[in-house]
Formats: structure tokens, C-alpha cells, sequence
């Protein structure tokens, strides 16, 4: 009977195996797959509806998760569904316009080409390096557009319900698209099949889809549509308020002036993220595809959100306490991202904190067969903790939902939530390059022995 069985779960084990391969992640226990599963599924049904929740409960439910209960607990589902706003011909004109205009500054601005990283199978992709001025055409065009009165910014504000409804069905859609196209046309061999529709469908088929030369999708959903988005949404909020109440309260320019600094560092930081775990190793699925066009939209911005109908009068003391230090964990994010950027182009022989920097070389193989080697840096941030960048990224966002003060939980659910994302991204970034440096990786964590909080974790 033992036999019998060893021979009937190899082939789960097999698929099992398949899946892991596709995930990029250690081998996992025996149960470890339906718990997967269920978790898949579970994102996938509570996303969408949570989106809804989270925006109603900033403009409708006096941004109290409070409220909301109480309303949810009363009517029910029903009651619920009765809130979901329904997309209209308005909202879709916005998203439209708004994705054209973006995707056409995407290939139609000049910049320079610089490679991503090499991929497993030995596939290099190429950029080009617009996106800062992108940023900057963006942010001159809204404005002139309000200026001369061709567009109201705030229509968005009032339609934005409607906007994240159509955002989240038009996503899943799109999301669908590319798990056809990585079936029927995949761009590239780094991709495939794991034998199981829902992981496909969840974690992508794709790791660079692409339209064209120039036109690399997750380059537009991550950043040119969903990074994008969140500062002319922060920017929305502002004029939102300022046609409700006369004038921009000076928590709400906190929160706008961070948030500003923090995207525009990282459009002119872009091509670093090109080779983050976000491009070079998650495939263009659920999770990142629909997360950057709708979650990010909605969930990013809401400190924002929440702060238009309830503005907090800080007092400028107050306000220039809580810019400078988020300012400051901009700055060390930043500069983080920097030492290991300036680290690798120049090979290891830059000097980090006015020192030659430490580092482990790791040998590996592709999954070609061919050599090859990286090398690890040791010192400065990176000596400090294996992902020290997390903390001045997590502080950051605190900061700038500061601002609101504690009357309500909810403009600070982005924060949590960013804390848990990040630690989790921690966690599977340790397992991939586990698995990709072995032996080398066990040195740089004993060199390097915390993963994000130095001392703690």
C-alpha cells in the first residue's frame, strides 16, 4: 500500500514542482500548494470589492471602517451592491484618455536605451529612459489644462467611484488578454505555463509582454499608468478640496508635497526599478498587472482621498516637523536604491560612505546551463540589513499620512498594508536568490544578518 501510494502522488508532486518553478520560490511542503491556492483565490474575490469599500468609506462613511461595518452589518450584501457605483461613459473617457496619453508619451518621447537585467534564460530586455520627462509633460499638461479651463480636475474626484469600478473590470479583462497572448503569442521564451490556470492567471504567463519594440506592458501598467495615476489623483485632491472649502489646508499639502517628492524620485529613478523584483522576476498577472491599474490608484492615494473632506489644520511648525522627516526617509529610500545601482554599474569599485565598498561574488547558472556570477554588496545600507530600504520606504508613507491625525484608522491602511507587502516581498526575494546563489547567499546572510530591521527582523 505504501508503494501504491508513492506512485499515485508523483504526479501531483510533478505539478506540485511545476508550479514552484514558475513562482520562483523554494520547494514547499506538502500542503503548502492548497494553501496557495486558497490564497490566490481569496485576493482574487476580496480585492475587487475592498476597492469599492475603501472609497466609499473615505468620501461616503466619513472615513470610519467603523461606519462601514455598521452599514454592511445592516443591509448586507444587498446593501452593499446598492453602493458599488456602476461604470459609466464618463469614468471610461477618463481612463482612456488618460492611458493613451501616457502610452503615447511612453514610446513617443525620446530617451536613451539601457538594458534590463538578464533573465533566467539569458534574455536581456531594452528600455528607454523617458520616464522623468514623462512625469514632468504630465504634470505641465493637467496643470495647463485646469489653468485654461479645458478640464476640470475635480470631475475626477466626483467620478471616481465610477472610475475605480470601470479600473477593476476593465483590469481583470486586460488581465485575462494577457494570459491568451502568453498562451497564443509570448514575447519572449521567458515565460510558460505552470499546468494550472488559476496560477497563470494569478502570477502571469509572461515576464517581459510586449507590443512592438518600445511598447513593454508592464512598463505601462507599473509605471506609467499605475505610478502616474497616483500623483494626478494627489494632485485632484488637492483641487478638490480647494473648490469645497476655498483653500488648501496645510496637511493636505504635507501629504501631496511627500507624495510628489517620493514619485517623482521614482521616475527619475525608473530604470533602477526596471531591475527590481517587481519587472525583472514577477510575470504580468493578477497580481501585478491589475494591483498597479487598480490598487494603486485607489489604495496608494487614499491617505489623499480621505483628507478632502477632512482637512487637519496642523499649524506650520507641526507641518514643517512632519515634510522634513519624510523628506529624510525619502532621501535614505532614495540613496539606498542608489548604492547598490552605482555599486553594480561600476562593478564594485565606486566608493559607498567614502569607502571601497564589500561584497561576496556569487557564482550561478542559468537556467541555459551558461556561468555566470554577481556580485553582492555588504556595506553601506546594504550592510546594514539585507533590505534595509523597506524602513525609510514604509516611514516614508507613515509621514505622509500623518497629516490626518487619529481620528480615523483608515488613512493609514496604506501604511499597513505597505508594511505587509514589503515584508512579504522580503521574504520571497530571500527564497529566490536562496535558490539562485546557495551557498553564496548562506555567506552574505551571515555577513549580512538581518532581513529588513537591523537588530529585530
Amino acid at each position: 500500500m505504501a508503494k501504491a501510494r508513492s506512485v499515485s502522488a508523483q504526479p501531483k508532486k510533478d505539478k506540485v514542482e511545476k508550479i514552484e518553478k514558475v513562482l520562483s520560490t523554494k520547494p514547499l511542503s506538502a500542503h503548502a500548494p492548497i494553501v496557495t491556492y486558497v490564497s490566490m483565490t481569496t485576493l482574487l474575490l476580496l480585492c475587487p470589492p475592498f476597492v469599492i469599500a475603501l472609497w466609499y468609506t473615505m468620501v461616503e462613511a466619513d472615513g470610519s471602517f467603523m461606519n462601514l461595518g455598521k452599514f454592511i452589518a445592516k443591509s448586507g450584501f444587498s446593501g452593499f451592491w446598492s453602493i458599488w457605483p456602476r461604470p459609466t461613459w464618463t469614468a471610461c473617457k477618463i481612463i482612456l484618455g488618460f492611458g493613451a496619453f501616457e502610452a503615447l508619451l511612453q514610446v513617443a518621447l525620446p530617451g536613451e536605451e539601457y538594458l534590463g537585467p538578464l533573465s533566467p534564460t539569458g534574455h536581456r530586455p531594452v528600455y528607454k529612459r523617458n520616464g522623468f520627462s514623462a512625469f514632468i509633460v504630465t504634470m505641465v499638461t493637467y496643470y495647463v489644462l485646469w489653468r485654461e479651463k479645458v478640464f476640470n480636475p475635480a470631475i475626477v474626484y466626483d467620478h471616481l467611484g465610477e472610475i475605480l469600478s470601470a479600473l477593476i473590470f476593465g483590469s481583470l479583462a486586460f488581465c485575462v488578454l494577457l494570459y491568451i497572448k502568453g498562451h497564443l503569442a509570448p514575447s519572449s521564451t521567458d515565460g510558460g505555463t505552470s499546468g494550472n490556470v488559476l496560477v497563470d492567471f494569478y502570477w502571469g504567463m509572461e515576464l517581459y509582454p510586449r507590443i512592438g519594440k518600445w511598447f513593454d506592458i508592464k512598463q505601462f501598467t507599473n509605471c506609467r499608468f499605475g505610478m502616474m495615476s497616483w500623483e494626478v489623483l494627489a494632485l485632484t485632491y488637492c483641487i478638490k478640496q480647494v473648490e469645497l472649502d476655498g483653500k488648501l489646508s496645510d496637511s493636505m499639502l504635507v501629504n501631496t508635497v511627500l507624495m510628489s517628492v517620493y514619485i517623482a524620485k521614482f521616475f527619475w529613478w525608473e530604470p533602477g526599478y526596471m531591475a527590481s523584483m517587481d519587472i525583472a522576476h514577477d510575470r504580468a498577472g493578477f497580481y501585478i498587472v491589475w494591483g498597479c491599474l487598480v490598487w494603486v490608484p485607489c489604495i496608494y492615494t487614499s491617505p489623499g482621498m480621505y483628507l478632502v473632506k477632512h482637512p487637519v489644520e496642523l499649524g506650520w511648525p507641526v507641518a514643517t516637523l512632519i515634510t522634513l522627516a519624510g523628506l529624510t526617509c525619502i532621501y535614505i529610500n532614495y540613496e539606498c536604491d542608489y548604492q547598490r545601482q552605482l555599486f553594480r554599474h561600476t562593478g564594485g569599485t565606486a566608493k559607498i560612505w567614502g569607502q571601497v565598498p564589500t561584497k561576496i561574488v556569487a557564482h550561478y547558472t542559468t537556467e541555459a546551463g551558461e556561468p555566470k556570477q554577481s556580485i553582492l554588496l555588504t556595506s553601506g545600507w546594504w550592510g546594514v540589513s539585507r533590505h534595509f530600504h523597506y524602513v525609510p520606504e514604509i516611514l516614508a508613507a507613515f509621514f505622509w499620512s500623518l497629516p490626518a491625525l487619529f481620528s480615523n484608522f483608515a488613512p493609514y491602511f496604506y501604511t499597513v498594508f505597505l508594511t505587509i507587502l514589503l515584508f512579504d516581498r522580503a521574504k520571497r526575494d530571500d527564497q529566490r536568490c536562496r535558490a539562485k546563489y546557495q551557498k553564496y547567499w548562506d555567506q552574505y546572510c551571515k555577513k549580512v544578518r538581518y532581513a529588513i530591521v537591523p537588530g529585530i527582523y
